[in-house]
């Protein structure tokens, strides 16, 4: 075995045992915490992965194509850019995040783990980013490992060995050493990658042009990410922390459908998708599609039919009355995924397209509907009203994407002609 085909081979071993961490991690806390404090702990890893785009504004994608257009002597001066605009993106933000503890919607006592945890996780982000770009996938994928799946390990290897340590500060602890940990290993390997132009002066010009490309595209993901941050808030405000525990552990399961699509399915037939449409290649664009099609609904009905066979003995093993009484959340959230997952192949095909404004604009129609139906469904079904709005929800999107496809993509391109 060559050492091209070995690291091929680390690089997917590192990201299948961190989407193993994190499909075990739900488990082992509902196992191991309080439903209360599993509810706490959706919160704050719900408005963390939210306020990443806040303080991040997606400008890496601006960053990472113009980087690729120059050398890495020009690096330098383009990262400094970036960061000169993250300095001011925190100033901008992060004090008006700390209202979420001045209302009362997170204990106070949880706000330095939110700022440091948060900060730790965008800094990563980035570095890994910065390393993709640079074509050091193995050393993005350790990255990765180190952020969201070796604490994991270590998280539940001292809450098993010690039920002393069985609650949220060990889970916060351990999340943040492993973001420690990232970002000291990313640190040290782009600092080895000689890159210069560092003593330019920062480019404001660039930087205003960088996000008037970005803010577009930025505005949909709020949108669409904010279904999954605000669904926690609302959820916990109708019927309490503990039935939003219940919500967590049973949405967290119901999401795998997507991380698996997401790195088994949509991360290899995409971009060839994206290649065959900007060839002009008829047949090579249709048959992507319809694998993408394909194994995406084989894929999501396998999940959905394997995971209700084993949500029995799953509850029998965390043995916690409260979450087998709101069982029937995890129907409507395995339903929410997988109208989410389906909707996922028009969404891929239009932005092969580039056709992102019927993206934009279902991304943003969505979030107008979940919060008419969840509320008109609140009046009578308080502790299922959100999981049924997103079903609502991701149903209206995966329709106006499907129409958008069938308006605008091309007659050659189609995959039934009219």
């Amino acid at each position: 075995m060559n050492s091209s085909s070995l690291s091929r081979l680390i690089n997917i071993g590192l990201r299948a045992m961190t989407l193993g961490s994190k499909f075990l991690l739900i488990f082992f806390l509902a196992r191991f915490l309080a439903p209360a404090e599993l509810g706490l702990y959706g919160l704050l890893a719900a408005t963390i992965g939210y306020a990443l785009y806040l303080l991040g504004l997606d400008f890496y994608t601006y960053t990472t194509r113009e980087m690729l257009k120059r050398s890495r002597n020009d690096w330098g001066a383009l990262l400094k850019n970036q960061g000169a605009l993250t300095l001011i993106l925190y100033v901008l933000f992060l004090p008006p995040l700390l209202f979420l503890f001045v209302l009362g919607l997170l204990p106070w006592y949880l706000a330095s783990w939110f700022l440091f945890i948060l900060i730790l996780e965008h800094l990563n982000q980035e570095l890994m980013r910065l390393l993709i770009a640079a074509s050091e996938q193995l050393a993005a994928s350790f990255v990765l490992f180190l952020r969201s799946g070796a604490w994991v390990i270590i998280a539940i290897a001292v809450m098993y060995l010690d039920p002393v340590q069985r609650n949220l500060t060990t889970v916060l602890s351990a999340w943040a050493l492993g973001g420690v940990a990232g970002f000291i290993y990313a640190a040290v390997k782009i600092s080895s990658m000689r890159i210069g132009s560092w003593g330019r002066q920062v480019d404001w010009s660039w930087i205003k042009m960088g996000v008037c490309v970005a803010l577009p595209l930025l505005v949909a993901t709020l949108a669409i990410r904010g279904l999954f941050t605000l669904d926690r808030y609302w959820l916990e405000s109708l019927a309490g922390l503990d039935v939003l525990g219940a919500y967590v552990l049973y949405m967290g399961l119901a999401s795998a459908m997507v991380a698996f699509l997401d790195a088994g399915v949509f991360a290899f037939i995409y971009p060839a998708l994206i290649t065959s449409y900007n060839q002009a290649d008829h047949c090579g664009y249709k048959r992507n599609l319809k694998k993408l099609l394909l194994q995406t609904v084989i894929l999501s009905i396998g999940f959905s039919i394997g995971a209700l066979a084993l949500l029995e003995p799953l509850l029998d093993w965390l043995n916690k009355p409260l979450y087998m009484e709101h069982r029937e959340l995890f129907s409507w959230g395995l339903l929410a995924m997988f109208l989410y997952a389906i909707g996922m192949v028009p969404h891929y095909a239009l932005y092969a397209q580039q056709q992102d404004r019927p993206i934009i604009h279902s991304h943003l129609l969505s979030l107008v509907v979940f919060t008419l139906s969840t509320w008109l469904f609140s009046q009578m079904w308080a502790s299922q009203a959100v999981p049924m709005g997103l079903c609502v929800a991701f149903f209206t999107i995966l329709v106006w994407k499907l129409a958008a496809c069938f308006i605008l993509t091309p007659e050659p391109f189609r995959l039934t002609k009219p």
